[in-house]
């Protein structure tokens, strides 16, 4: 079987769908697929079978780069390939896996006026010129990582259920592991300069995953928690808030890092607030490492989350997640919780669901 996966960026440290595409590529070669990486830029393969084809696009641009690499993948996976699986917003493939969930939802949910930035940006635009086409095209199949993703799609575009399948994401059950972790704390600690409760924020575009309610929630429970800030964004605006939400000396930026596992090993609770969010993995990472996790019921990895069992769901309101590290010692059983809900997401079982698709489709 000979496999193409369509992704613009094949580089796993850019997290999200890129890290999620290079460990789908990954599981396949070792399942002795023929797989091939369509893409603009590519980090060295962990196996020199997989194969590589980068294309030219123009990267000054979003719009236009989105438009361009859409047509050059069309046409390097034109012919040669039995599946073509898309990671990437792209108009022609067998498998368009929407990762990012539906674009039109995603504005309605983070842009206080959809209806301007869907008329006047040129980036909505064309991503969404290409998700409708998509969508309504009945040839091709829709992998979606969750349930709620799922019913977006066939609400919005009259997408029959044959053309979806839910496939949750998978985590690195060794990388992120209470036994990483446990060994790990109090040198964390110690190198960061924490004492007390400690709360985890991982994620880039720091609007759309809800640092502002993270430190709304801060400042209404009190006490004296830390929260440790990782991810791509402007920290200038939420510093200002902390100043004016008076929580500014126990909350902590720390940029992008790519030892997010030793983060939780130094934290108590991550946090985070999503206002859309098809599926996080920086949820089912923290799950993976023990770590009790509170998120919105717009999370796609809330569909794994039983409140007050295995982790905890809210809504805007963040206060009381804050308030739940006033019992340390009582959120133990939640995390060992979370940590047996990820054992059941392995990227090892995501690819042989995978594969098991591309078999069907072949039939």
């Amino acid at each position: 079987m000979r496999v193409a996966i369509v992704i613009e960026h094949f580089v796993a440290r850019r997290g999200g769908a890129e890290a999620s595409a290079v460990r789908v590529v990954e599981e396949l070669q070792r399942r002795g697929v023929d797989v091939t990486v369509v893409c603009i830029q590519a980090e060295p393969p962990a196996s020199p079978e997989i194969g590589i084809i980068r294309l030219r696009v123009p990267g000054f641009w979003q719009p236009l780069r989105v438009a361009r690499f859409s047509r050059e993948a069309g046409r390097a996976t034109a012919h040669g390939f039995d599946i073509v699986h898309s990671f990437s917003r792209t108009r022609h493939q067998t498998v368009y896996r929407a990762g990012g969930g539906s674009h039109a939802a995603y504005i309605e949910r983070v842009y206080r006026y959809p209806r301007l930035q869907r008329s006047l940006s040129p980036r909505h635009r064309a991503i969404l010129r290409i998700e409708e086409a998509v969508l309504r095209d009945p040839t091709q199949l829709i992998q979606c990582v969750s349930q709620r993703v799922a019913a977006e799609i066939a609400s919005r575009y009259q997408v029959s259920p044959e053309r979806l399948v839910n496939l949750y994401n998978g985590v690195d059950t060794e990388r992120f592991n209470p036994a990483q972790r446990d060994p790990r704390r109090a040198a964390l600690r110690a190198e960061l300069e924490l004492e007390g409760p400690v709360a985890l924020f991982v994620g880039s575009g720091f609007h759309r995953k809800g640092l502002d309610r993270a430190l709304r929630g801060l400042a209404e429970s009190g006490g004296s928690t830390c929260l440790l800030v990782s991810g791509r964004g402007d920290p200038r605006p939420y510093r200002q808030l902390a100043g004016e939400l008076g929580v500014e000396g126990r909350v902590r930026f720390l940029g992008q890092r790519n030892d997010v596992e030793a983060l939780h090993a130094a934290a108590d609770l991550l946090v985070l607030p999503t206002r859309y969010d098809p599926f996080a993995n920086a949820v089912l990472e923290g799950m993976a490492s023990g770590l009790p996790v509170a998120t919105t019921p717009v999370n796609g990895v809330a569909e794994l989350i039983e409140h007050g069992k295995n982790g905890f769901v809210y809504e805007e309101n963040f206060g009381p997640a804050f308030q739940l590290l006033q019992d340390r010692a009582g959120l133990a059983p939640v995390g060992a919780a979370a940590r047996r809900t990820a054992e059941r997401f392995t990227w090892s079982d995501h690819a042989d669901q995978v594969l098991q698709l591309y078999s069907k489709l072949q039939r």
